[in-house]
């Protein structure tokens, strides 16, 4: 289908150009990133928007820094950046898992992590790696006030998010917590480039004892979309995380989450899924987290 007609084009280069635009008072402004799902909703007329908005000029919103503790990512950060860069550690490691997995290679050379968190798709890489990251998002609104916004608070359900429709996305923050932390993804689908029939993420932190001191555990592909797996998490959190363990965590999540039976998989398929995924993450960023990986 061709889109309904789109009366006016802007592709600021600047925040400044950008604020500007969005205190125009314009109707209908579609705000675009890599535009990658946004677009579909366009050209089928789910969307139509008289203004489109594209970020790509935005070299401000392109950046990976660390500072105080914290690695801050610009919204603009295109997967296949996010993929090749040095300056994620393992500890966030699950991000460029995730990255690296999502969409097809178009989708991963234009997609980008601010688009995806806005869209928030229920099957989406991103959300759910930024929920179990514990990710925070930074907003800015139209008048120039910002506020910030755990990822626990954002996801809100599918396609639904706590970003009025006045707020832009600019980054998202990302705590350090130093040695002995690791992080992971992993996803299964019908091909490699498929939407994750189940995708789960984890982060994990130990301490000078080699308990886990901190674990985040997030699902995505069921109906509610992002979601944290808390059952499983409780039942490792203070632990050395063994296979006993994770068995237990992975049991937990199954009787913790709603899975249902299509074409695709039974529930009972999705069950396995998630057992078999989570203890491969969790050993990966238990592996990541001792530097053995």
């Amino acid at each position: 289908m061709y889109p309904a007609p789109i009366h006016r084009y802007s592709r600021p280069l600047t925040l400044e150009e950008l604020y500007a635009l969005l205190n125009s008072n314009d109707d209908d402004v579609l705000v675009l990133a890599g535009g990658q799902s946004a677009m579909q909703a366009v050209k089928s007329r789910m969307l139509r928007p008289s203004h489109v908005i594209d970020l790509q000029a935005l070299s401000e919103l392109k950046f990976i820094r660390t500072k105080k503790g914290t690695l801050t990512m610009g919204a603009m950060m295109r997967y296949v950046d996010i993929v090749s860069s040095d300056l994620i550690p393992l500890e966030l490691a699950a991000l460029q898992d995730a990255a690296s997995r999502v969409g097809d290679r178009q989708v991963r050379n234009r997609g980008t992590i601010g688009g995806s968190l806005c869209w928030n798709y229920s099957a989406a890489c991103t959300p759910a790696t930024v929920l179990a990251l514990d990710g925070k998002i930074n907003l800015i609104s139209q008048g120039g006030s910002t506020r910030q916004i755990a990822a626990d608070d954002f996801f809100l359900g599918p396609l639904e998010t706590a970003r009025s429709e006045s707020e832009i996305l600019l980054s998202v923050d990302f705590k350090l917590r130093g040695a002995k932390s690791g992080s992971a993804y992993k996803k299964w689908g019908l091909i490699t480039d498929a939407l994750p029939v189940i995708g789960m993420a984890t982060c994990l932190h130990f301490d000078n004892t080699d308990r886990c001191k901190h674990v985040r555990i997030a699902l995505t592909g069921l109906a509610n979309g992002a979601e944290r797996c808390t059952a499983a998490e409780a039942v490792l959190a203070g632990t050395d995380i063994s296979a006993e363990k994770i068995t237990q965590a992975m049991s937990a999540a199954c009787e913790e989450v709603s899975t249902y039976s299509d074409s695709i998989a039974t529930a009972a398929y999705r069950h396995q899924l998630i057992k078999t995924i989570g203890s491969d993450v969790l050993n990966i960023a238990k592996k990541r987290a001792f530097g053995l990986a």
